[in-house]
């Protein structure tokens, strides 16, 4: 028997079809009067949507959230959030809206509402990540989570959201390991896209990994179709089969840059199965 203490999230989620109508019910109970849509260029017609939901409530939209979330950005949002006279904070879209929201959020102390439509799960997680002279630190904290997250699901998306809201609550209770350090790395500092970063590093980071852990390799090797006792030859055969790019290459990373990059990303690393050292 064993002693410890343990912290659950302090969000509510709204998950299933046609979830979306619920909002202006959320709003109403938390007292909110005067909300700002955040969103990227490429969604805003889904911010026109929550806007009309919505109705008066909705005193603007900021419509330039981009990846990574660098800090110059940040100041940009909270001088429109302030500007518009902001009390709450809607995020509509992923990681990188939910990130900028998240960042307006743990500076004023305005409640976030998450509607997500990525697969990326940062809507449960306490960790920020921001960009700031080429470097992507991240911190936690749990007045960084979202306090209300409403997943609104067309049947064909519905079990990869419900699977991206398993695996977030899963990531927001324990560490990132070496495999998000990397992307973190190669995103702050080149500027790469963070879910195609993800897809590449990943079965390296699992290779790299896997000495160390063989328990969890056998497991995830039962769990990949086509991994024939081997979970990164399973993995890699499932990337193959989804038509993804597999190279840092083809997203304008140099070899020359992969120096740097390891070393940036051993720097301060993050907890890992296997030390994560700059030769390896």
């Amino acid at each position: 028997m064993s002693d410890f203490v343990y912290t659950t999230a302090p969000s509510r989620v709204i998950f299933g079809t046609e979830t979306l109508i619920k909002l202006p019910e959320v709003l109403s109970r938390q007292g909110s009067k005067a909300a700002v849509i955040l969103c990227t260029p490429q969604q805003t017609d889904l911010a026109a949507r929550v806007q009309i939901l919505i109705e008066d409530t909705a005193v603007g939209v900021f419509k330039e959230a981009t990846m990574h979330t660098p800090t110059d950005m940040i100041q940009k949002a909270l001088s429109y959030a302030s500007g518009q006279k902001a009390d709450c904070i809607i995020s509509a879209g992923g990681g990188s809206t939910i990130g900028l929201e998240k960042a307006i959020s743990i500076r004023t102390g305005l409640p976030h509402i998450c509607i997500p439509t990525t697969y990326a799960g940062s809507e449960m997680t306490p960790i920020l990540g921001e960009t700031v002279n080429g470097l992507k630190p991240t911190r936690r904290d749990p007045k960084i989570l979202p306090g209300t997250v409403i997943y609104d699901d067309p049947v064909a998306r519905y079990s990869a959201l419900y699977g991206s809201w398993l695996c977030g609550i899963c990531l927001g209770n324990t560490t990132i390991a070496l495999h998000h350090k990397l992307c973190h790395t190669l995103g702050g500092s080149f500027d790469l896209a963070h879910a195609e970063t993800h897809a590449i590093v990943l079965p390296h980071a699992l290779a790299y990994n896997a000495p160390y852990i063989p328990d969890v390799m056998a497991t995830l090797a039962d769990a990949i179709p086509g991994s024939e006792g081997d979970a990164v030859r399973g993995l890699n055969v499932l990337l193959r089969r989804l038509g993804v790019k597999r190279a840092l290459r083809d997203f304008g990373v140099r070899e020359e840059d992969v120096e740097r990059a390891a070393r940036i990303a051993t720097e301060n690393p993050y907890g890992n199965p296997r030390p994560a050292e700059f030769e390896g």
